[in-house]
């Protein structure tokens, strides 16, 4: 393992869908190296395939943001890192029991139910976009409306809010001041207590996840108002947030592989591939922090307990001990094993929705507008900075 003290995490990628170059180093001390966070904190940077893997699922690496050591890549992590978490914040059993809670309304079969009802929301998108005429701007147009009203239509969120909880959901995820995030956070807890209260006096409860939940979960005991406003956060933050930014991204990305894309339009069935390449590639949650909950000897390392531990998916994605050619979007690798949405017992819940969100969202988008093209030219199109989920800032598209 080679000292990568110049090394800091995270950065600022010059692509939008290849790692910073500033990590081109890391690619060279696989699978482990040491860099600093935005403080100067030094932390284990994990960038092997196989080594991430072992480690997501060792239980000696924490989740718990509370945790002493637990690493804040950011001024707002830190802000809200002591905040009460769900899910991705927390250990077992506590995290086991929420998760449990949650499987019935994420796996296989509950998404491909859902399909008809993506699809007519991305239909309706799209008709709205093309009455509106070219050129448009994809992200709000498109690539935000279909996952943030799946998601409402899940947990039983009223859309009509749908302003009010993407704004703070940016502030946020990319707020510029720790302040910043910490009223968005205040102000999305604030909603859901008010919501929650509102599903409570309801007679006869509503079809949503929340509904249930409040009729069944924190009416018996099993949850409590505080555990249920974080879980209801997470999940609606991260069921809009990730999807969008997959689509918006994903999308610019075929439009700058038109061989690759002119594959995917003539043999529609490597869609499920396909999305699974652009999910490796692209590694949009580039960063799964975990602290050291005690000492772990790995590759002829000691991590000591309390040493914060940083998974760099972009990196790891990019293994060339796993995938040949790594850099290149390639639809005939085996590419399903990847590390997007993490791997362990925190691996992301929603996976099996956003898998179906992408494939109509894409299908539709390419089927619809064969001549679909950026309106302006590449590098002039904003995307994110490297300290939130990566995806475009906006995308002017015209067909």
């Amino acid at each position: 393992m080679t000292e990568s003290p110049t090394v800091a995490f995270p950065q600022n990628r010059t692509c939008p869908y290849h790692p910073p170059t500033a990590y081109d180093p890391l690619r060279d001390t696989r699978p482990l190296a040491r860099v600093t966070l935005y403080d100067g904190r030094p932390v284990w940077l994990v960038t092997g395939h196989g080594l991430a893997r072992t480690l997501l699922a060792d239980p000696r690496l924490s989740s718990d943001r509370t945790r002493s050591g637990f690493p804040a890549p950011t001024a707002r992590f830190a802000a809200v890192r002591g905040r009460k978490s769900a899910l991705l914040g927390v250990d077992d059993p506590e995290h086991r029991v929420q998760r449990r809670m949650m499987v019935p309304s994420f796996t296989l079969r509950r998404a491909a139910e859902l399909r008809p009802q993506i699809q007519r929301i991305v239909d309706e998108r799209l008709d709205a976009m093309i009455a509106q005429g070219a050129p448009a701007e994809l992200v709000s147009a498109f690539a935000l409306p279909v996952p943030s009203m799946v998601i409402c239509a899940l947990l039983g969120v009223p859309y009509a809010d749908h302003d009010f909880f993407e704004g703070q959901s940016r502030r946020l995820l990319r707020g510029p001041t720790a302040a910043d995030t910490l009223d968005a956070r205040d102000r999305l807890e604030a909603y859901f207590a008010e919501l929650i209260e509102r599903k409570q006096k309801q007679a006869e409860p509503g079809e949503g996840v929340l509904d249930e939940l409040v009729h069944q979960q924190l009416r018996d005991g099993d949850l409590d108002h505080e555990e249920l406003i974080a879980l209801a956060t997470i999940l609606l933050v991260a069921g809009h947030e990730t999807t969008a930014n997959m689509i918006s991204l994903g999308t610019y990305t075929l439009l700058q592989h038109p061989d690759r894309l002119a594959e995917l339009r003539a043999d529609p069935g490597l869609l499920p591939t396909a999305v699974e390449e652009l999910m490796r590639m692209l590694s949009i949650a580039d960063g799964l922090l975990r602290v050291a909950a005690e000492d772990i000897e790995v590759d002829g390392e000691t991590i000591r307990e309390g040493d914060g531990v940083v998974f760099s998916t972009s990196v790891i994605n990019r293994d060339e001990a796993v995938y040949a050619d790594p850099d290149t979007l390639d639809w005939h690798r085996p590419a399903r094993h990847h590390i997007a949405f993490g791997f362990g017992i925190h691996q992301c819940l929603g996976q099996n929705l956003a898998r179906a969100e992408m494939e109509t969202a894409l299908h539709a988008l390419f089927e619809r507008l064969p001549t679909l093209r950026l309106a302006v030219p590449a590098e002039g199109i904003p995307f994110k900075p490297g300290d939130t989920i990566q995806g475009m800032l906006e995308l002017p598209v015209t067909w």
